[in-house]
């Protein structure tokens, strides 16, 4: 009884501790009072001891299973640091209006930064954008199951292919950008723009017009990402039970039923693992956009990431910049939740 008297002492007064060096320090950043810390050290050292108290109190708590719990303590303290306060930062930032190009610093400004978003139609013309890029997603997936399916058969030249498709993976995007991009479809010397023109276009420009320069960029995106698809449909593919198959060719099925009442609803949990993957990355499609074509023509191909960039690089506004992202991420939580619920429930349905 007396242990545990004091570890919930212990723990109480390094909360208190923990929240008033907390509290004088964010007065002190927004200029609320005067007196504070020269940086955020302090709140680090803070933070560190109470999760030391916080373990020496599950410990004197709960015995043997606090020691199990502390386990799992610094993978807790560790995802606060760098996940949860991170964020809830983010969103004190983006109460400010902070420019860096101003001599005052930053000053609080409520929602005056949410405000000028929902005024901000170039913002929302990124999220439009974003829309198209995310359903391309569907057709990426289509070209990389078809791949896997012909990787997957009995072909000749089975090994080489599957490492000349894995090969655009291997790239970074800013790498791609510049090879495909500013070589390959330049259009006054690129390969793509002399063959165009030999074909009878005669004007290749493929960043000119809005809808071929949001497809071009698209295009350069899936190629660097169709094979990361492929290669997680395939080895759902080779882990297939072969008896399964066998059982539908004994049934009388053709290759097509085969693949739509056998083959696509077991690749189901893996299709929709890689889906959603693949659109996370989708959402913070940026660099192609930036080095190709700087969110051009006339937004056309802006995603809310480069658009974003720019607010922190050309308005040199941390505020607004950090409250664009603040209100995306908003947005992704809220769509990754239900693609994951209407995915769930789609799952049990067809399986």
């Amino acid at each position: 009884m007396r242990q545990a008297s004091l570890g919930r002492a212990l723990f109480l007064i390094a909360s208190a501790l923990f929240a008033l060096v907390l509290l004088v320090q964010v007065l002190h950043a927004s200029g609320a009072i005067a007196a504070g810390f020269s940086d955020w050290r302090p709140v680090l050292y803070a933070y560190l001891v109470w999760g030391i108290a916080l373990g020496i109190r599950q410990v004197l708590l709960r015995g043997e299973r606090g020691l199990r719990a502390l386990f799992l303590l610094p993978a807790v303290l560790f995802t606060v640091a760098v996940v949860i306060f991170p964020t809830v930062f983010g969103f004190y930032i983006a109460s400010l209006d902070w420019n860096l190009s101003s001599l005052e610093g930053p000053r609080f400004y409520g929602l005056g930064n949410l405000i000028g978003l929902f005024h901000d139609t170039y913002y929302w013309n990124a999220l439009r954008n974003m829309v198209f890029y995310t359903l391309a997603v569907s057709g990426e997936y289509a070209i990389a199951f078809g791949l896997a399916l012909l990787l997957n058969a009995d072909i000749s030249g089975r090994k080489f292919f599957r490492v000349v498709f894995l090969l655009p993976m291997m790239l970074s995007p800013v790498a791609v950008s510049w090879m495909i991009g500013k070589s390959l479809l330049e259009y006054r010397f690129g390969p793509a723009a002399t063959l165009a023109r030999a074909l009878g276009w005669d004007n290749p420009a493929f960043f000119a017009s809005p809808w071929i320069a949001r497809l071009s960029i698209e295009a350069m995106d899936a190629w660097v990402s169709i094979p990361f698809i492929m290669i997680i449909l395939l080895a759902g593919l080779q882990a297939m039970p072969k008896e399964v198959l066998e059982a539908a060719k004994v049934d009388g099925a053709n290759g097509w039923q085969s693949f739509w009442h056998v083959t696509f609803p077991l690749m189901l949990p893996v299709s929709i693992t890689v889906l959603i993957i693949r659109i996370i990355f989708k959402l913070k499609l940026a660099d192609i956009v930036i080095n190709v074509t700087a969110g051009g023509p006339g937004g056309a191909t802006d995603t809310v990431s480069s658009f974003i960039y720019r607010v922190y690089r050309d308005r040199s506004n941390v505020g607004y910049g950090t409250g664009l992202a603040m209100f995306y991420l908003l947005i992704i939580i809220v769509l990754l939740s239900l693609l994951l619920r209407l995915s769930h429930r789609w799952t049990q349905k067809v399986t």
